[in-house]
């Protein structure tokens, strides 16, 4: 019986939607031509997609088999408890979205497609953007605002030479919080594999953005690994040096004195010569010692070095990824369809009901 009643129902709901078809339609068509104005009114942005493959260090390796697996088939990520790395893959994103590291992006070149100028990533970001038309209507009262503030108080920290990552302008953390929206970076939990992404308006800027961002990233990870073997082989250079100089002076010592006292068979003689030639040897394997650290810190530097598999460079892209205008058109219709459907189902009634009920209190 309560089958039959919803059937009943829902035949009676269609039918109040087909005998409205034409208020369907008319609200379907508004929603059709609003969806494409918004769709032709946002700017096209591009997107450029690097894949990169990092080296994976032992404590990684052994944990991929044995209690790693296990874990990860528990969905517990173990991989970095194992590593002596503090920067390891999962924190790749955080490092790509830090200031100091967009910060770093400013002053990227660039070069628009269709132009020939080259510009900085800041100065596109900020002169070369461009925004909806709602948009510049509603940060309109903003710059007002801003405008009459900048002729009272001068809030803005001096700029020196450079830029200062730990104060930032106004200006410059807008473009810091522009990159954010605008930069990702993905970490596969399994394959370490390293997605990033850079969405520009022009697609030469998106590409070589993402290029410039691959290569910070890769810096950035080399800079950590390398520091202390880099201070330790500087270490070395400066002491091999110094063993160098001392294995001069003593050789020099001894030559000179084998020169002077050529011919002299004194017992003194023969023992100063000793004497010298010893420390030359002494020192001459101190400096054979310090040059075989020296080779030991550098190859421990390029061992520390990580290597990066480029899987997918970045390409100039050829279609826009944004806006997707057949989604938005749908959803706009939808939306409306929606809409009117649950004023013909439910709000026309609601009305009908609260002015009877406002008539009946009247009278």
């Amino acid at each position: 019986m309560d089958t039959e009643e919803q059937e009943i129902d829902l035949m009676e709901l269609a039918q109040k939607l087909w005998a409205e078809r034409r208020m369907l339609f008319r609200w379907a068509g508004i929603a059709a031509i609003v969806g494409i104005i918004v769709a032709f009114s946002i700017p096209k942005e591009y997107t450029t997609t690097v894949k990169l493959a990092p080296e994976v260090s032992d404590g990684k390796s052994k944990m991929s088999g044995g209690l790693g697996a296990l874990a990860s088939m528990a969905g517990v990520n173990l991989g970095s408890g194992s590593s002596i790395d503090a920067v390891y893959p999962d924190l790749y994103p955080d490092v790509v979205k830090s200031i100091p590291f967009s910060v770093g992006l400013f002053d990227v070149k660039v070069k628009e497609a269709e132009g020939d100028s080259v510009i900085t990533v800041a100065d596109y970001i900020e002169n070369y953007t461009s925004s909806p038309w709602w948009g510049v209507i509603m940060g309109l009262p903003g710059k007002a605002i801003g405008g009459v503030k900048s002729l009272f108080i001068d809030d803005e920290p001096e700029q020196g030479e450079g830029r200062n990552p730990f104060m930032l302008t106004a200006d410059e953390d807008a473009i810091v919080q522009s990159l954010g929206e605008r930069i990702g970076v993905n970490v596969d939990s399994k394959s370490y594999v390293i997605t990033i992404t850079a969405t520009m308006q022009d697609p030469l800027v998106s590409a070589m953005l993402a290029d410039s961002v691959a290569h910070n990233l890769k810096e950035y990870v080399t800079e950590y690994r390398t520091n202390k073997a880099r201070h330790d082989m500087e270490y070395a250079k400066q002491i091999n040096e110094e063993a160098r100089a001392d294995y001069y002076e003593a050789q020099q010592k001894y030559a000179e004195y084998v020169d002077k006292n050529h011919g002299i068979s004194l017992n003194s003689r023969k023992t100063e010569e000793e004497r010298l030639r010893n420390e030359a040897q002494l020192a001459f394997n101190l400096y054979n010692t310090t040059a075989q650290q020296l080779q030991a810190a550098r190859a421990k530097v390029q061992e520390n070095t990580p290597v990066y598999a480029v899987i997918e460079p970045a390409t100039v892209p050829v279609k826009a990824s944004k806006p997707r205008k057949v989604m938005i058109l749908a959803g706009f219709v939808f939306l409306a369809v929606c809409a009117a459907s649950a004023w013909i189902l439910f709000g026309r009634g609601l009305k009908d009901s609260f002015k009877s009920q406002n008539n009946g209190t009247v009278q």
